[in-house]
Parts: structure tokens; sequence; C-alpha cells
């Protein structure tokens, strides 16, 4: 046996399966580890901020002075030699700072971790003042909560508002309704008369916020406070407001309430009980009690219920608010039960902002939880629009068997509109309907198809018109014209972190402020994004090296798409500690590039087939082998590359798949020889002989099928062989390949080329136009899309998730490079991706 025309990169001692010591830069897990402790303290000027922000005044200092330089503090080898002991000082500071930050990312950690174990919600005094106004049953003139009256006297802030912000906020329209609240509640029990004319004062000081439409206001404000306000007038309160101001806000109201009149629907209903607070004897309260839920509660609002509980006793609505004040004590929350909504939401921050993976086994709790639920039809689930389509799309792709069909009351638009949310013209609830509609993994899922159409025409509508309330345009914007199976999942992570509402409030009748959770959430993903990008940029700096080694960029043919194969792997396989997979990912990309353009227009017949015969013999390969100096480097540099990998991945599985590897380079390039073979004889395939031959020529095989390898888990022989790994493979593959058939059209048809959409034009006979072809791809293409999404969500299959998702990851990346253009050969369409992902700092809005 003679290799000696490729000479292994690899030393001596570590060519056998099992040694780890093969790639000698970054991309080994131990170099990652050595990173992790050294290099975390590189922060950019404006990271270094974020990080100092959250840490005491004295070792903040310490982490600016580190920061100061434009980038990074310089590296210790740049240090002048003849000053040891600066060397040693700064070594000691970079590791105590390392350390420091360690040491403030668990916490932060913990913190988000108790949020997610267990909710706590703010008090909010909106809220807490209503339920103050429960009289005792029986005594008209006790309240039944006593405890929320003394709240109310204890938690007046100096400037005379009540705010659920512990250190007074600058007013707004929610300080000003809570404010009054607070000041009819102890009117009402003749109570705290200064507390009543500092809270009045504060309100005339701020009364014209109120007339001011352009300011933002909670739900149903416009109802609410001028109601609250007559009854104050009523009861003889002076506002230091002028009288015209007060008629003005009480003509509004009524005009308000005499077009609510004219309106007959199941929404208006819905709404004119859920701001009853401010309507009093002019509502049905018999009417209202129609709304109320099995808890007793209505809408899940102690405002509300005890609102109703003032004009019309009901037991089952008393037993909740006992339940929530015995819950919460004095002071209660805006909404209750939120538990399950507001978990899901911070599941879907979590995810949104790429640090799930921190919090992994409470998040498979949450999902456990809200799966029970979903089977249940729970209230707490079901009757919220928003809610339901969150745990509908969360629960589906994280694997959970859940049906459409509990959507169907939302399959046409007109039962959304006539519903609470519709009738308020909630954009939240469509953009999470509209979410969870593109999570369809049945050809005949047409609720969610129904759902889609809706929603989708809604969504832009709104973005062309009066554009988006409450929500940044642009979120509804990615929404709507970027298909969730055309995203990188880093790309979406940078741009949410960099658009991530810190504060994270949630309006309701009243702002519900969670408490400082998400300036949390924000904190540790911006530390996880920056690390992960000094983790990226050394693996492409070490690729580069590996691109000139083997001097791949000495091949004139050759296309160089180092940046995008590597981009494909740090946007999707992101985890820092996932090196081995990125490298293997990205080598195997620029290889198949390679040997892709050596097939089409480098390599001569007699090049191909000399190839070919290498990698059968592979150890059995001379150095005379070689027909030319480019078969030389084309398969030295495939020789040592997929030893090198091999290795590594038969360290991982613990057992040899060296030969795997080698075989699926083999049938890649036959595959190619196929190819180039039909179009030197210009054979014209039939559709089936075609596919079969492509979805292996497409060339993915080489990139996923190693990677699955080193992602962390176990992939046994037996399930590389079985049926649902073909399958996947298939099911990418054919995705790949008739998006490109489709892209390339044009392109190829100018190089003589055959593809699917030719070939299904001439074998119609001419009963087929090109347009027509184009179409039934599409079909087949969203068809394969579909079925690959649904194995790869199926549970307890032989693949293990981990390696399943990695053709998921690669369906997305076709999606994206050919979404609107053969992407892999019109390299400005990727360059600010690369940029952002790899290189670009985070730029947080303020």
């Amino acid at each position: 046996m003679s290799n000696a025309g490729c000479s292994s990169v690899l030393p001596a001692p570590c060519r056998q399966a099992g040694h780890r010591a093969l790639l000698p830069l970054p991309a080994a897990p131990q170099f990652v580890a050595r990173f992790r402790s050294n290099r975390r303290v590189r922060l950019t000027p404006a990271s270094a901020v974020v990080h100092a922000s959250r840490i005491p005044p004295s070792e903040a200092r310490r982490v600016r002075s580190l920061a100061g330089s434009r980038h990074r503090p310089p590296p210790l080898h740049r240090i002048r030699s003849g000053t040891p002991c600066c060397a040693y000082v700064e070594k000691m500071l970079v590791a105590e700072t390392a350390s420091l930050l360690d040491v403030h990312r668990k916490d932060r950690e913990a913190r988000i971790r108790k949020q997610l174990h267990k909710v706590e919600l703010p008090p909010s005094p909106y809220d807490t003042a209503w339920v103050a106004m429960v009289p005792l049953r029986g005594s008209p003139r006790t309240p039944c909560f006593p405890q929320c009256v003394e709240w109310i006297l204890q938690n007046q802030h100096e400037n005379g508002s009540w705010d659920n912000n512990d250190l007074g906020s600058s007013a707004n329209k929610n300080v000003l309704l809570s404010t009054l609240a607070c000041v009819l509640a102890l009117e009402k029990w003749n109570l705290g008369q200064e507390h009543i004319r500092r809270g009045l004062h504060f309100i005339g000081r701020h009364f014209s916020l109120v007339m001011d439409e352009e300011i933002a206001a909670p739900t149903g404000f416009n109802m609410i406070f001028p109601g609250m306000l007559s009854l104050a007038v009523g009861a003889g309160l002076q506002f230091p407001v002028r009288q015209t101001d007060i008629d003005w806000i009480l003509q509004q109201w009524e005009m308000e309430l005499k077009r609510q009149a004219g309106e007959k629907s199941y929404g208006r209903e819905a709404y004119m009980a859920y701001v009853s607070e401010g309507l009093g004897n002019l509502l049905d309260w018999n009417e209202v009690m129609k709304f109320q839920r099995k808890n007793g509660s209505l809408f899940n609002s102690p405002s509300t219920t005890a609102a109703a509980l003032v004009h019309n006793y009901d037991d089952k609505a008393l037993d909740y608010l006992n339940m929530v004040v015995s819950k919460f004590g004095g002071a209660v929350p805006t909404v209750y039960p939120l538990n399950m909504h507001w978990k899901l939401s911070m599941v879907d921050s979590l995810e949104k902002i790429g640090i799930s993976r921190h919090f992994s086994s409470e998040i498979e709790g949450i999902l456990d939880m809200a799966y029970s639920f979903w089977l249940q039809r729970d209230e707490e689930i079901m009757m919220d629009v928003a809610t339901c389509a969150m745990a509908f799309r969360l629960l589906r792709m994280n694997g959970y068997d859940v049906s459409s069909d509990e959507l169907s009351h939302l399959a046409e638009a007109s039962n959304f509109h006539n519903s609470l949310q519709g009738y308020l013209n909630d954009t939240k609830s469509v953009l999470e309907l509209y979410k969870a509609s593109k999570v369809s993994v049945a050809e005949h899922e047409l609720i969610l198809d129904n759902i889609g159409n809706w929603s989708g025409s809604l969504l832009s509508e709104k973005l062309c018109s009066e554009g988006v309330q409450g929500l940044p345009n642009l979120e509804v914007e990615y929404a709507v014209k970027l298909p969730f199976y055309t995203t990188l999942e880093r790309l979406d992570h940078k741009r949410n972190i960099e658009h991530f509402d810190a504060r994270g409030s949630h309006i309701l009748k009243t702002e519900c402020l969670p408490y400082g959770i998400n300036q949390e959430l924000l904190a540790l993903a911006v530390d996880d994004f920056t690390f992960s990008q000094s983790i990226y940029q050394d693996e492409l700096l070490h690729l580069d090296r590996w691109v000139k080694e083997n001097r791949l960029d000495q091949l004139q043919f050759a296309r160089q798409k180092l940046t995008y194969c590597y981009l494909s792997a740090a946007a999707t396989i992101f985890p820092p500690e996932l090196s081995d997979a990125r490298i293997s990912w990205a080598k195997n990309g620029v290889l198949t590039t390679v040997v892709d353009d050596f097939f089409d227009v480098g390599g001569s017949k007699e090049e191909l087939e000399n190839l070919i015969a290498l990698v059968e013999k592979w150890d059995e390969h001379h150095k005379d082998d070689f027909c030319s100096e480019q078969v030389r480097i084309v398969f030295c540099a495939l020789y040592t590359t997929v030893n090198q990998l091999g290795s590594i991945a038969s360290a991982v599985q613990n057992r040899d798949v060296k030969n795997h590897l080698i075989e699926i380079w083999l049938l890649l390039l036959r595959s190619m020889m196929t190819e180039a073979e039909w179009q030197r004889s210009q054979y014209v395939p039939t559709m089936e002989e075609y596919m079969t031959n492509g979805v292996v020529s497409f060339a993915l095989g080489p990139i996923v099928l190693p990677t699955s390898y080193c992602v962390g888990e176990k992939l046994l022989g037996s399930a590389v062989k079985n049926q649902e790994y073909s399958e996947l493979f298939r099911l990418m593959s054919t995705c790949g390949r008739l998006l490109d058939d489709s892209q390339g059209f044009e392109r190829e048809g100018s190089e003589g080329k055959l593809n699917s959409v030719s070939l299904l034009v001439l074998h119609s006979g001419g009963s087929m136009s090109i347009e027509a072809a184009k179409n039934a791809i599409e079909k087949s293409i969203v068809a394969s899309r579909r079925d690959l999404l649904r194995l790869v969500l199926k549970e307890g299959t032989v693949v293990p998730r981990a390696c399943k998702e990695l053709f998921w990851k690669m369906c997305k990346i076709l999606h994206l490079f050919y979404f609107r253009t053969d992407g892999f050969s019109s390299p400005k369409e990727m360059a600010s991706a690369v940029y952002a992902v790899i290189n670009e700092p985070l730029r947080l809005s303020s």
C-alpha cells in the first residue's frame, strides 16, 4: 500500500480513528474551551458598555479599560518582549475579567431560569384599585378586600401618581388611568384625603395627555378613562383643570358610545364587556356575564371582574378575586392567569434571540405543560387568539403532535374580525396566526392555508396603509416578505437582538411590565452573539489557511466560495461548541464546489476518470497515478480533508465512519460523471432517470451527511442504512435540485444543459409550456419541503433530532440562496449576510 502521492497533514500518531488532535486550529472543542476562558473579554466598545452596565461600578471600570481600544485589547504576542511584567499583568487582567463576566453570565441565566419556572407578574395599581372598590356582601360601606385599599394608601409615588414602576415614571395615559382608579377607590371608602388631593393634582398637571390622540394609549382608554372621569365628577371630586376640557372629553365619550351602539357584532359585545369598568349602569350586566370563564373571571381580568361584582354579585366571580388576592396579596396583576401566555412568549423570545439552548430542560417542561393544556382545550390557551396560535407553532416545531383542527374557528377572516382581538384590530394576533399557518406538514391542511391567505393579506394591507400598531413595522414586514423556510437562524438572531424590546411591556388595559426579565434576556443574547462571532472569525481564518495549504486557490476553473460555504454553516449550526460540525460543513462545501466546477468546466474526460479511479483506490493510490496537476490538487485536498474529518467524526461516534465518508464522495463523483456522459452523448434522460441521479449530483451528500456525525448525537450504522435517513436526503436534495433548475433554467439552457424544466417540456410532446413546467416544479418543491419538515419534526424516529435538523437547515439555506435568483452565482446577494453573521458588531436600538 502506498499513499505517497498525497501525504497526510496529520502527524503519524494521530492518523488512526479515535484521535482528536486533528484540526491544528480552533475547530476542536478543546480549543473552544480554552477560547471561552481567554477571549470573552475581547469586546467592542459597544459591547463593553453593555457588559459594564450590568456589573458593579468598580469592576465596570476595569472592563471599560480593557475595551478602550477600537476593537479588542492587543493580543499578548504584541506586547514588547522586554516587558514580561506587563505581559503577566495583561494575562491576569484578561483571566480575571473573563472570570467576572462568566460569573455574571451564570447569575443572569439563574434569574432567567427562575422566571421560566415561576412567572412573577408585577402589581397593577389600576386593577388593584378596582378590586379595592368591591364591597363586602351585605355591607356596602365596607371593602371586601381591605388589603388592596391598604396597598393603595402605602404605594403612592411622591409626584402623586400610582404606577407599576417602583420609582415612579413620567406621566402617560397608563399612569393617568391607574391614578384615577386609585383616587376613586379611596374616595369610595372616604380614606386618604391627602392621597386623593395629590392624585387629583397629578392628573390635572398632565390632563393634556388625555386629549392628545397622537399619544399611545392602553386598550379601551377612550372608553374607560372618560367613564371613570364621569364617576369622579359625579362624586364631587374637583380636578384642577378647565371645565371645558372635562366637558370636551365627556362629549367625545358620548359620541363614541353612540357609535358603538350602532354596531351589532360579537366582537363589539366582547369589547364593551372588556372595558365595562368605564360604563357602569350603561351596561346590561347580565349580558356582560355571558363572557365569564370557567375560573369565574371576565377575560382573566381582575379589574373587569371586580367591576362586574360592584354592579352584579356573582359567587364564581368573588371566588376568582379571592383566589387572586390570596395568591398575590394586597396588589393584583393586570391579568391572571397569564402563566401560559407569558411562558410561551419567553420560550419564543429565547428561540428568536438564539439562547434557547441554555434553557432546554426548562423549555421542555413548559412545552409539556402547554401540550397538556392543548389536549384539554384549556381556556388559558384556547380563549386567546395570539396564545393559541403561538402554542400551535411552538409545539409543532418542537415535535409535539398538534392538529390544525383546533384553529378551525379562525379559518375565515370573518371569524377573526368577529372576535375581541379582531374588533381591537390586534396586529399581534394576526401576526401569530400568520406565522402559525406556515408550519404546515401535510398537503391537505386547508385550515392553515386559509389562515395564511387572509392573515397575510391583512398584514400586507396594514403595511401599505396606516402602518402597524403596537409592533415594529420591521417585524411584520420581515414575516410577510421572507417566508420562514428562507431564514437563517443567526441572521434572525442578530436582527431580533438589535430590535429587541428590552422594556418588554405588554399593553392591555394597563401596562404590564415583567420584572426586568427582558433586560436579562437581551444582555445574555448580546454576550452569546458577540462571543460566537469571535469564534466564527477564527474558524474562517483557519479555513482560509486550509484553502491555501491545499492549493485550492490555484485552480483557475474553481469558484472561490469559502465565505458563502462558511456562512451557511455559521448561520445555522451556530452554537460555539459545534465547531467541528461547522468546519466539516464548510470544508466539504468548498470541495463540492471545486469538484462540481471540475466536472463542469475544468476537467477533461481523462481527468474526470482519473479522479474517480483515485478515489476508488483511496489509500492504495500512488504518486505516479495523477494524469495532471489539477487532478493531483483536487484529489490530495479530498484525501487529506476526508481523512482528517473522518477521524474527527469517528472519535465523536466511537466507531470508524471514514469509509462511509469516502463512499459518499464516490457516489457523488459517479453521478457527476453520468451527467457529463449524458451531455457528451446528447442523451435525453427520462424525468425519473434525471431526478434519481440529480439528487446525488446536486452534491449535498458530502456536506450534510458527514456533519451529522459531529453534532453531539450518536448516529448508529443501522440509522444511516435506514430508509428514513435516505428519505431525508432525497427530500432535501430534491428541493435543492429543483430550486436550482427553476432559477437557473435560462442560464443552463444557454450552456446547452438539460434540467427538470426543459425535460418536462421535451417529454410533454409540446403540450406543456415553460411556465407550466415551472409551476409543476414549484408544486414539487412545496410538497418535498413540507414532507421534509414533517419527517424532521416526527418524534420516535431512528435518526436523532439534531441530525435530522441538518437536512432542514440545508433546505432553508437553499431556499434563501435561490429565493430571488440563482443565489450561488450572485455573490452580491449574500455579501451583507456574510458580514452580518461573522464580522459586523451588534447595533442595539435605543
